[in-house]
């Protein structure tokens, strides 16, 4: 199996913003803090929770080094560097390695719909400038661009190249990653309902914001799959899968500072277009976290 520095639970942090949309990076950094202290087997800062596509160079610069400094070492980091142009996709990705980042997320992103020899030779030209691994994120519904499974066959090909997130909600695409690579493959889930049935396929790991609110929840389900306690896993994934529901259907970002905040803890404000949710969304939100919290000591 090729390296993968990443397993369990990858949590991915806000980007909390101040009353001018700038980044509140002492918030930021207690975000991380929280994560980090509840077990999560990594920090994945810069994606879409992150809304990192609204984000300037010098931001992106900003949080990356914030989230190392921060993890100091204790877990993995994985930076998303993401960008439409090859270029600035390379700019992004030495940035990160040479600040200490672990590996990066890449995903294809377009305006113009890109072939596949196009993806391929992106995410080849990039892992040429690198030394760190590479995990191929495909998340059509943000990026515009669906990667086959055959072509994510083809990118695992390119040596440092390790890791693919599959966002797309197709639980049969990570069935065929496993039935057609075995164990070269080491793959995410990153489609938080399908946490439990990705698991089940193979997932070496799940990609998630919903380790800002329910950290407990995410790493028992992990830790009983990793048991093979099937019945545990189910009564852990059915506890918190209508919260896996909302925040995908809501939008992680408004979803996650909106749950924060109804914990009690600061998320921070949003950079526009993004809006906080509605009072009824919030509402509705409320309602699910309070039923999760009078059952989640009894697992």
């Amino acid at each position: 199996m090729k390296k993968a520095p990443f397993k369990g639970v990858v949590a991915y942090p806000v980007t909390p913003f101040d009353n001018n949309e700038s980044i509140d990076i002492p918030l930021f950094k207690k975000h991380v803090e929280r994560l980090v202290s509840a077990g999560s087997h990594g920090i994945a800062p810069l994606g879409s929770t992150g809304v990192m596509p609204y984000l300037t160079d010098a931001e992106k610069e900003a949080m990356t080094e914030a989230t190392i400094q921060q993890v100091a070492n204790r877990v993995p980091i994985l930076v998303g560097v993401s960008n439409l142009t090859t270029e600035k996709t390379v700019y992004h990705s030495q940035f990160a390695e040479k600040a200490g980042a672990t590996a990066v997320m890449i995903s294809p992103m377009s305006y113009w719909k890109l072939t596949d020899d196009e993806i391929v030779k992106h995410y080849d030209t990039v892992a040429s400038k690198i030394s760190i691994p590479i995990m191929a994120y495909n998340n059509p519904a943000t990026a515009g661009v669906d990667m086959s499974p055959a072509l994510l066959k083809r990118l695992l090909q390119i040596p440092n190249v390790t890791m693919i997130k599959e966002s797309t909600g197709d639980i049969q695409r990570m069935h065929y990653l496993r039935k057609e690579l075995g164990e070269e493959v080491t793959f995410f889930n990153g489609s938080n309902p399908l946490a439990l049935a990705a698991f089940s396929a193979g997932a070496t790991g799940w990609c998630t914001a919903a380790a800002n609110l329910i950290p407990e929840l995410n790493i028992a389900l992990y830790d009983a799959v990793q048991e093979n306690d099937l019945d545990q896993a189910r009564r852990l994934f059915y506890k918190q899968v209508d919260l896996l529901k909302f925040i995908v259907a809501k939008g992680l970002p408004r979803a996650i500072k909106t749950g924060l905040d109804l914990l009690g803890i600061d998320g921070g404000g949003f950079k526009s277009p993004l809006k906080p949710l509605t009072e009824n969304e919030t509402s509705e939100l409320d309602g699910i976290l309070s039923a999760i919290k009078s059952e989640i000591y009894q697992y």
